[in-house]
């Protein structure tokens, strides 16, 4: 796994959590999106990350808001918050290549 897909796994993440609502009616008709899937499976990996990286998982990619935002959520600048956010694409990246995860 790259960096690269790592990124795009977290938009696809993002996404899914922003139209939860229609992936749900939809995996009730019987089939399941890959969004669903890759949303398990970091929400797994994120679940034993430290706490600022869970915190920021939760705020970007589950609740969708912004960097700016989570920053004024958080009381920190919005370059603490891009830093943390390229602490988290690191950690899911090495987990991920550690723990052999997320089998596209």
């Amino acid at each position: 796994m790259t960096l690269k897909q790592v990124k795009k796994d977290l938009q696809d993440i993002r996404y899914y959590y922003t139209h939860k609502v229609m992936f749900d009616k939809a995996e009730n008709t019987g089939f399941k999106s890959e969004a669903v899937r890759k949303s398990e499976e970091y929400g797994q990996l994120v679940s034993k990350a430290p706490p600022r990286l869970y915190v920021l998982y939760y705020l970007l990619y589950v609740e969708g808001k912004t960097q700016y935002a989570a920053a004024l959520e958080q009381n920190v600048t919005d370059g603490h918050i891009r830093n943390t956010v390229r602490q988290l694409q690191q950690y899911l990246l090495e987990k991920i290549n550690r723990e052999g995860g997320t089998g596209q």
